[in-house]
């Protein structure tokens, strides 16, 4: 394996929530990627961070095992190893983050410490090597929505963020309502095939005329008021109220992204995280590129939920500067973009 080459081989973990991942990258080019997905919080309707600490205990070791595994590689191959330091639940962190600095240790190579909203900035190039900075970003998940123009590396400004719930949060909390599953976000997007997305008018709240800030506490509580008032859904009203919930996100997400474009004159768009998987947004966005002249940029589906082939690429670049993280760095529960 070509060791301080220009295609370093990094392990990858991520443990920040509820998904144990470890990732082997060589390059941006994936030798292996292993997710286990913890099941035990479904019938809770949303992450509960102590059983996810205890589980990301129990699979770490394997998940890493079963990463070298299907790649043949074995630990001395690796140049370098990038782990998730914030921002998530404090003790899904310290989890890959302690297993990581061991690794790290026992091999004598450098240690990587990552941010994973950044990490979600540059999933896309796991499918576009040739992606580079600037571009504007639209990160859009269960923990964080925000507009990012990324100017280069660790180099970024926040155009806009959520003054309340999260995209993602508001799937998960309106599945919730509708008693339709979780994690919200594909079971909505499944649902909304059989549904009507006229069929309610539900409020988007665009904010100021030049604001790129969401917002989406209202739309949720809409859906709480309309679901109050009708009881005993069937299951084409549950369909109808997903569908026209998922198509007034849609339609905010599209505008600010419009608005994002007009002010900062990008030409290369990134749409990342959990919700960058939605096929309705996807579409949406899709009929943009030609009416505004831009180019999308989305990475595959497996890399937009939590992942540590992220956290390996984003290793790859730091790799590549020389920036190495001191083993003394502490878990960051709040960590901020910027």
């Amino acid at each position: 394996m070509k060791k301080n080459g220009t295609s370093p081989c990094i392990l990858g973990i991520e443990s920040s929530c509820d998904e144990t991942s470890a990732a082997i990258l060589q390059g941006f080019d994936v030798k292996s990627h292993i997710v286990y997905s913890q099941m035990v919080h479904k019938k809770y309707g949303g992450v509960v961070p102590e059983l996810a600490s205890r589980a990301h205990e129990h699979a770490i070791s394997q998940v890493v095992h079963s990463a070298f595994e299907t790649c043949k590689f074995i630990p001395r191959d690796i140049d370098a190893i990038a782990v998730t330091y914030g921002p998530g639940l404090m003790g899904a962190l310290l989890v890959g983050l302690n297993y990581a600095k061991g690794f790290a240790l026992a091999r004598n190579i450098p240690f990587i410490a990552v941010n994973h909203i950044e990490a979600h900035l540059y999933a896309p190039m796991l499918e576009f090597p040739d992606l580079k900075p600037p571009f504007l970003c639209l990160l859009v998940s269960g923990g964080h929505t925000m507009l990012v123009d990324v100017k280069g590396i660790k180099d970024f400004v926040i155009l806009g963020t959520t003054r309340d719930d999260a995209a993602g949060e508001s799937f998960d909390k309106t599945a919730r309502l509708l008693k339709i599953g979780y994690p919200g976000g594909p079971v909505i997007d499944t649902l909304s095939d059989s549904g009507d997305p006229k069929a309610v008018r539900f409020p988007r709240a665009l904010l100021e005329p030049d604001s790129l800030d969401f917002s989406f506490s209202g739309m949720k509580t809409a859906v709480l008021n309309y679901v109050k008032k009708h009881d005993a859904l069937s299951n084409k009203e549950k369909a109808d109220i997903a569908a026209s919930f998922q198509e007034a996100v849609v339609d905010v997400l599209k505008e600010k992204v419009r608005r994002a474009i007009v002010a900062t004159g990008h030409t290369q768009v990134v749409i990342a995280g959990g919700v960058a998987a939605n096929r309705r947004l996807r579409t949406v966005l899709k009929n943009m590129e030609d009416t505004l002249n831009i180019e999308l940029f989305y990475p595959p589906l497996e890399y937009c939920t939590d992942n540590a082939a992220m956290i390996a690429a984003t290793g790859v670049m730091y790799y590549r500067q020389g920036w190495i993280s001191n083993l003394d760095i502490g878990a960051i529960p709040n960590l901020k973009l910027v």
